[in-house]
């Protein structure tokens, strides 16, 4: 797969728009509205928490490639048990596929993290993720915190 080109001005900017977003994330769209691929690049600050979730859809096979940086990503069982830890980096393993159906979330382990991500089927915020909302904490709560602290340790620990 190709991944377009990122100038160092629109690096540098996904990057500032991620520092002042709350979520410490910020994601550039590529692609239009009701397109059948959906692209982005996301550019990601290490006390990023994506709440841990799943593409309910057989076509939502996500596809993660690194850019820069360095980043864990987590699949789970259905009850949050870690099943397997994939860590992404220039010169080691450079992307990954999430099946549809699979939890998963990731950790930061850089200084910050660009990736580009592709996904099949037409966005509707309705039917695009369903959160592990029975074991794992909501975005921006205390418990996201200590949450992601704890992955952070599980990766640190392979």
């Amino acid at each position: 797969m190709e991944i377009p080109q990122l100038s160092q001005t629109e690096k540098e900017e996904g990057l500032r728009k991620a520092a002042e977003s709350p979520r410490h994330r910020h994601a550039k769209i590529l692609h239009e509205p009701g397109d059948e691929l959906n692209r982005a690049f996301n550019f990601l600050l290490p006390d990023s928490y994506m709440q841990p979730h799943h593409h309910p859809s057989a076509e939502k096979v996500e596809s993660i490639h690194i850019v820069e940086g360095k980043i864990a990503v987590i699949f789970f069982d259905d009850r949050g048990g870690i099943r397997e830890i994939f860590v992404l980096e220039p010169g080691g393993r450079t992307e990954i596929d999430v099946p549809a159906f699979t939890w998963h979330t990731y950790v930061v382990l850089s200084d910050d993290v660009i990736t580009y991500e592709t996904m099949r089927g037409v966005y509707d915020p309705k039917t695009w993720k369903s959160f592990a909302e029975q074991w794992a904490p909501a975005e921006n709560t205390p418990e996201s915190i200590r949450y992601l602290e704890h992955l952070k340790e599980e990766v640190a620990a392979l």
